[in-house]
């Protein structure tokens, strides 16, 4: 226990007036975010603060290294738009804390490794897809409120005046300094700029009532039932897979940086327990946030105490900011979300095209334009999956070879290189000739793999081929998993396995 509530890692020198000016930096780099994103998805602004105050704080305390920060993140909340238009709020909160439970369950039994399977191609196509989508929601907010009508006239050429506003002090403050977040300063200007010119343009009061407070506890109002949870499983799966994938890297970025080691199943645990309260808390969920992490590490963070200060900062801001973040123009977050798009768009990808194998290139693009159209990460990530599977089947099908040959006693022997599994069976059963080959037959496995039931059940009947022309068939060099995999199935399958061999046989 002393260990978990080691909050300002005694273990080594802390520097708090680093860890307070980084807590305050991070606090401040996260508000025009939670705000933006929370807009974005249709939820009122304060649940993007709620996520930002409580994913912060528990995993600041309870998460597997220090120096990570997380929040409200557009990549968990861009999930649940969808969601969100479907079927509510409410929906969204219970698909919250379902994606939470999920994130416990694979910290507790160490699965995080397996989140690391999603392919980069998938993730690249999801992070540009991510991008667009933030980018085309800004768009919307060119409509007169409560209507589909554009705006025009005045306040059309007002709103594109703040927001460009916006996006050049985001573009130009950080070569003048660094040490004050860009898009607060700009934030900042064009409140300023509005509030003592009178300028009439649309604010966040336009959009929802901020009424402050602390984050109330309320249980999702949905039904207890199979049907809702047919709804919501998709949804909290795919949040907690795209959280845990983007906890995982930042975890291992700091890792890097700091050159120390984090423990990633205790981040996941923690990432869960902290979207569960979001769910209970009326917060949208989240995950470690790279940009915030990078701010926080960059400004001389390394202990705890940093996350801990930018969490209560931000429900500082909560408990009194309202009435100012009321006032907000939506100009002001258009264009800090218009950056942040551009921000988080893999540039890197287009000049990976001519690097990168076509399939992964198919893949990715797949990806993105299922996000930006159907505006549905879950399908995105789980057809990726699927296509990169596939993909990888038929190349490690095509890899499979035999070479032949016939002994000084009679014996012909076919030495298989690569792995036997469903994808490389029907090329495997090709390379043999059952009619012309001699008496006695071997199969070498010292450089192959037995991997599935599809592959036991080729030789299975390549075994009854054989036999049925007088033939013998075995098996030599078979690892031992391999030998437990084929034991495993001896009550369905007829299978010859030559036990003593001169070969060393690999141990897995």
């Amino acid at each position: 226990m002393q260990k978990v509530l080691n909050l300002f890692d005694f273990s080594q020198k802390v520097n708090y007036k680093n860890e307070i000016f980084a807590g305050l930096t991070v606090a401040m780099t996260m508000i025009p975010e939670s705000l933006s994103f929370a807009i974005l998805a249709g939820f009122s602004p304060l649940t993007g603060l709620y996520a930002a105050f409580i994913m912060g704080l528990v995993t600041a305390i309870f998460g597997g290294r220090p120096g990570l920060i997380s929040g409200g993140a557009g990549a968990t909340v861009i999930v649940l738009i969808p969601l969100m238009i479907s079927h509510g709020i409410e929906y969204v909160f219970a698909a919250v804390v379902l994606a939470g439970i999920i994130q416990i369950i694979i910290g507790i039994f160490k699965l995080g490794k397996f989140i690391r399977l999603v392919p980069q191609s998938v993730m690249y196509g999801f992070v540009n897809g991510l991008a667009i989508v933030i980018f085309m929601s800004q768009i919307n907010q060119f409509k007169i409120q409560g209507t589909e009508n554009w705006l025009s006239g005045n306040p059309l050429y007002t709103m594109l005046g703040l927001v460009a506003l916006t996006i050049s002090v985001v573009l130009i403050f950080p070569k003048f300094t660094k040490k004050i977040p860009a898009s607060l300063v700009a934030i900042a200007v064009t409140f300023a700029l509005v509030m003592i010119l009178g300028i009439q343009t649309k604010t966040v009061n336009d959009i929802a009532n901020i009424a402050g407070g602390f984050p109330p506890f309320h249980i999702p109002n949905v039904e207890l039932s199979f049907e809702v949870l047919k709804v919501i499983f998709p949804f909290a799966l795919i949040m907690s897979t795209v959280g845990l994938t983007e906890g995982l890297l930042t975890l291992n970025l700091v890792d890097e940086i700091t050159n120390s080691k984090g423990n990633s199943n205790r981040e996941c645990v923690a990432q869960g327990t902290a979207n569960i309260l979001n769910g209970f808390f009326f917060g949208m969920g989240g995950c470690p946030m790279i940009a915030q992490t990078l701010v926080n590490l960059s400004a001389g963070a390394r202990a705890r105490l940093s996350g801990i200060i930018a969490a209560l900062v931000i429900l500082f801001i909560i408990l009194f900011g309202a009435p100012v973040i009321g006032k907000m123009p939506v100009a002001a977050l258009v264009g800090v979300m218009i950056m942040v798009s551009v921000g988080t768009f893999e540039w890197a990808s287009f000049k990976a095209i001519k690097r990168f194998p076509k399939s992964d290139i198919f893949v990715m693009v797949v990806v993105t334009l299922i996000t930006v159209f159907l505006h549905n990460l879950a399908l995105a990530v789980l057809i990726g999956v699927i296509i990169s599977a596939l993909v990888f089947a038929w190349e490690s099908a095509k890899r499979i070879r035999a070479r032949k040959f016939v002994d000084e006693n009679g014996v012909k022997h076919y030495e298989i290189f690569g792995p036997l599994f469903f994808g490389s069976t029907t090329v495997f059963a090709e390379k043999f000739d059952v009619t012309n080959d001699p008496k006695e037959v071997v199969i070498d496995f010292k450089e192959s793999r037995v991997v599935d039931m599809s592959a036991i059940d080729i030789l299975h009947k390549l075994t009854e081929r054989y036999k049925n022309q007088g033939k013998k068939l075995s098996l030599i060099n078979l690892s031992r998993r391999c030998k437990r995999l084929i034991k495993n199935a001896e009550n369905v399958v007829d299978i010859n396995i030559i036990e003593d061999s001169e070969y060393d046989v690999l141990k897995n």
